[in-house]
Formats: C-alpha cells, structure tokens, sequence
C-alpha cells in the first residue's frame, strides 16, 4: 500500500483523524497540542496519527491536503484545517456545529 493510499484509508475510516506531531498523550509541538486540547475539551473520539514517525505520511499528508502545515483535522473524510483554522472555529461556536452536523458526538458544555 502506498502512503497516499494510507493516508485516504485513515481520512475514510475514521470519524476524526488528527496528524499531528507527537501522540494525543504527548503532543510535540505547541499547535498539535492546542488542537489536542480543544478535541479533548470537546469530548470528541478522534485517532491522532503521529507524522514524527515518518517522513513519508508528514510529506503525503501535505500533498494529500494541498495544506502546507501540521496539524491537520479531518471530520468525516474532510480537511478541517490546521491549528488557526480549527482554534477560530472553536472560540465561534463553528467546530462544535460542524461536528454536530456531520454526527460526531460532542460534550455539552456549560
């Protein structure tokens, strides 16, 4: 399986998937962990894929995307958006909707 073949894989079977560096328990980099944080504030079930451990998914997710940076979040087969894009939605109310509205459950908060 080629590493395009991968990524598309993981996008498609997964509800949420966040390449990211590092791991959901140890982000290494400040933008994968803010978006950690707001995933996990949010209640939301989401694979984190680690590009740190090869340079072939950090490169391919970039191609797959056509978006330069990482992290990277997908809902539901579609690119989200990175740190900024994914941090704006939340402060408007706009990931939880887009969350909601494609049927991935989201904590109630207060």
């Amino acid at each position: 399986m080629g590493i395009e073949q991968f990524i598309d894989n993981e996008v498609k079977g997964n509800d949420v998937v966040l390449f990211m560096k590092g791991t959901p328990q140890f982000p290494m980099c400040g933008f994968s962990g803010q978006v950690v944080q707001i995933l996990d504030h949010l209640g939301v079930a989401y694979k984190g894929i680690n590009v740190l451990e090869s340079d072939e998914i950090r490169n391919g997710i970039k191609s797959y995307s056509n978006w330069p940076t990482i992290p990277q979040l997908y809902v539901k087969g579609e690119f989200v958006g990175g740190c900024d894009i994914v941090r704006e939605m939340f402060q408007a109310g706009e990931l939880q909707q887009t969350l909601k509205d494609k049927g991935v459950s989201v904590r109630q908060t207060a």
